[in-house]
Order: structure tokens, then sequence, then C-alpha cells
């Protein structure tokens, strides 16, 4: 995907970049080459596929989630959850500056890299945290206080809810990026989002374009505070998922 294709493709979903914003999204792509020639963040580097399978994939999240500041309330927070190179928040953070972003990996070389990605975008009210979502999930500055928390090819649905719904507010949502397993994957976490306290908002099924990959974009909606519990011991969630 070339960058007319890129914001071509944005702007069919009422998304509109200014040419500062392209600048960040090219400079992020540099970035992303230059840092991963010494630590494994992406096997995908060649620029065309960056900004399909990277930029635009992430960015369909807000093409079925409003990411937008209403009038008069505080600006939405987000925390991604194991976000490796970024994706889905930086591109978002990229296209929706307002929000307030945490970003939370287990690997300190990544949270290295995003470190030193934010100067270089010189990107505002985003923070790191090196940590187990597992352990950052329980710690009373973060658990239930996000809007929204995000979470990209991290692990199937079962155990992702229990890594990332103890973050998010009651009335706050989970958005949840898949592949073509989304559907299945729904129907086997069915036990933990009930136990964990959301319920299924909205599924979204759809192909990025040019090559024509399936996506599923899973949106929940928090009903209840999750039982203290949750998010269990680290390395529990993947063996004995709920």
């Amino acid at each position: 995907m070339n960058i007319e294709r890129f914001q071509t493709e944005l702007q069919k979903n009422d998304i509109h970049l200014t040419q500062k914003q392209l600048d960040q999204f090219e400079t992020y792509w540099k970035m992303l080459v230059k840092w991963n020639e010494k630590i494994n963040l992406t096997a995908i580097t060649e620029r065309e596929e960056v900004y399909l399978k990277h930029f635009y994939d992430s960015l369909t999240g807000a093409f079925y989630f409003p990411f937008v500041q209403k009038e008069n309330d505080p600006a939405p927070t987000l925390c991604d959850v194991g976000a490796g190179a970024g994706f889905p928040s930086i591109p978002i953070k990229i296209a929706f500056p307002h929000l307030q972003v945490t970003i939370v990996d287990s690997l300190k070389k990544r949270i290295t890299f995003l470190e030193e990605l934010a100067k270089e975008l010189q990107l505002e009210n985003v923070h790191f945290y090196h940590d187990r979502a597992e352990t950052f999930g329980q710690n009373p500055l973060h658990r239930e206080k996000y809007d929204i928390v995000t979470a990209r090819a991290v692990a199937r649905l079962s155990v992702l809810s229990e890594l990332c719904l103890p973050l998010v507010k009651k009335n706050g949502y989970f958005i949840a990026f898949k592949g073509s397993s989304g559907k299945e994957e729904l129907v086997e976490a069915q036990k933990a989002l009930s136990i964990l306290g959301a319920h299924t908002e909205n599924v979204h099924h759809f192909h990025l374009p040019i090559e024509d990959s399936e996506r599923t974009l899973l949106i929940f909606k928090k009903d209840k505070q999750t039982p203290k519990k949750y998010p269990r011991k680290p390395g529990v969630p993947s063996k004995n998922p709920l």
C-alpha cells in the first residue's frame, strides 16, 4: 500500500491525515526498519507492507469505534497491552493525537524503542511501562482506570480477556484486533468474558485492501467490575484459560 492509497482508504472511512501526521508515519516506518536491525520488532519491514499490515491495519479500529473526544469531556484514556512495536496504539495516537495513551509490554527492548519513537514523533501524553500484563492489571494505579483497552496479535481471546479486562473501567471498552480466527475465539471466550464482567458489543468482519486477508474486530463493553482475583499470576492465564 503506497502512501497515496493509504490516504485514500483512510479518507473513505472519514480519517483525514494532515501533512504532519503523514510525516510521522513515514518517520515511524524508517525508525522501525532501523531498530529492527538491532532487535526483533517485526518480520514485516518493506515499506508498502508496513503501511498496509501495520499502519492501516491498526487504524481499522477507528472505522468501527469512535476515538473522538466528546465536548466538555476529558480526553479518552487508552491502554495497549502487549503493543510490541507499537501496534495498534501508536498509529491510533498519530491519527487521534488528543488520546491519552499508555503502553505496557513485557520486553524492555521494545519499550526502549517505543520511548525513542515517541520522542522522535513528538507525541504527547504517551506513557510506557515494562511489565507483564498480569502484574500490571493488579496494580491499583492502573486497574480499571482506562476508557479503552486494545490488543493486537497477543494471545487467544480467552487468555487475552483476562489480561485486558481488569484494566478497563466500568462502562469502558476492550477492543481485540483479530484475523480469521476471531469468530472461533469469540465462541470459546464466552465464559471468560462473563466472569470478567463484559459482553460483546460488536463484531466486525472485513478484508484488508490489496491482499484481501480476513480481519475481525471484536468490541466488548464492561458492565461490572472484574473480580479481584483476576488477572491471575504471570503465566497462569495462558496455561489455564478461563
